[in-house]
């Protein structure tokens, strides 16, 4: 049979390819939906340019990893049955929330299935208070950032161009859309693709025994993230970007341009000072900040109300099921 901790390893690993798949078509929508909801590239061409442009961003930063490799729980204290019961929660609840076309937000839920499997592994003492108030920070900044920024730069855009004739806004907007979309794309794939980074540095350190010293992010791992994230965008999530693209709010190419440099502005800093951040929250708030500057009747409040909804239960959901699925696991297999 060989070594279990090596197989566990390598199932850690496989699990982590499959997030990072899953959360390449769950939040494909973040990058290119509203290019698509204003007809400026289409799905097909959007899509593509996505795939590519997530794994560039992959590779240009471990902050993030860091964060989520050991600021999470100390990697000496986490375990691969851990890590593989957070996977697994993480996993499951992208898949619901994927089938009902939510656009909840991945990292969330696998930030916040670590906290509930290392609470059921190791007691709630083993947390890392610092790393996880600074993803709760990041959950609640990052989308006023991404609402009021749009908002800034929608009124911006509105006064420089009031005098200009409609037809002509459309079509300078059009194009600078399509740099929007990109920079967008991109920076979902600096902030999202590391967070898997992270979790597979971790198994590594329980592995190998590394301690938070030791604690680094192979090149290797950093390859297989970004190109299981870019595959997975390839895929394309439809649910969520009819969700995010046609029903929160309708698009011009110069909200669009304006939503997405706005929401890929603040997910770029973010990932530069090792925050993980939602990539739907910003985007979702940012397409809501546009239509704010409109009226408030532009916005279709419902679906946001779901949005938020999605935000909220996350957090408590994936706790729950991550600390569920240890102890579940752990009784089946005697295994710690």
């Amino acid at each position: 049979m060989g070594d279990p901790a090596l197989w566990a390893l390598l199932l850690i690993i496989a699990l982590s390819v499959i997030f990072d798949f899953i959360n390449g078509f769950h939040d494909t929508a973040n990058a290119i939906a509203t290019s698509v909801a204003t007809r400026v590239l289409s799905p097909g061409r959007a899509v593509s340019m996505a795939a590519v442009l997530n794994v560039v961003g992959a590779l240009t930063g471990t902050a993030v990893a860091t964060t989520v490799g050991k600021g999470i729980v100390p990697p000496e204290v986490a375990t691969q049955l851990l890590v593989v019961s957070a996977m697994l929660s993480a996993i499951i609840w992208n898949l619901i929330t994927w089938w009902w076309g939510i656009p909840s937000s991945s990292s969330h839920a696998l930030i916040f299935s670590i906290v509930g499997a290392g609470t059921a592994a190791a007691g709630a003492h083993v947390i890392v208070v610092e790393g996880v108030s600074k993803v709760l920070q990041g959950m609640v900044f990052s989308p006023v950032l991404g609402f009021a920024g749009a908002l800034m730069l929608m009124f911006i855009l509105l006064w420089l161009f009031a005098r200009a004739r409609p037809h002509l806004v459309s079509r300078v907007f059009g194009k600078l859309q399509i740099v929007s979309a990109a920079y967008m794309a991109y920076s979902h794939g600096s902030n999202d693709a590391q967070k898997t980074m992270g979790i597979m540095a971790l198994a590594l350190a329980s592995f190998h025994g590394w301690t938070g010293a030791e604690f680094h992010i192979p090149i290797w791992v950093i390859l297989l993230a970004a190109t299981a994230m870019g595959l997975g965008t390839a895929v394309g999530g439809w649910r969520i970007i009819r969700t995010m693209g046609l029903k929160v709010v309708e698009l011009r190419p110069i909200d669009g341009f304006a939503a997405e440099t706005a929401a890929a502005t603040v997910i770029e800093v973010a990932s530069r000072l090792g925050i993980p951040v939602s990539t739907t929250h910003v985007i979702s708030s940012a397409i809501m900040g546009v239509g704010a500057t409109r009226r408030a009747s532009a916005v279709r409040w419902g679906v946001a109300g779901r949005i938020v909804t999605a935000w909220v239960v996350t957090v408590p959901v994936c706790v729950i099921l991550g600390w569920v699925i240890y102890k579940a696991l752990h009784l089946i297999t005697g295994i710690s």
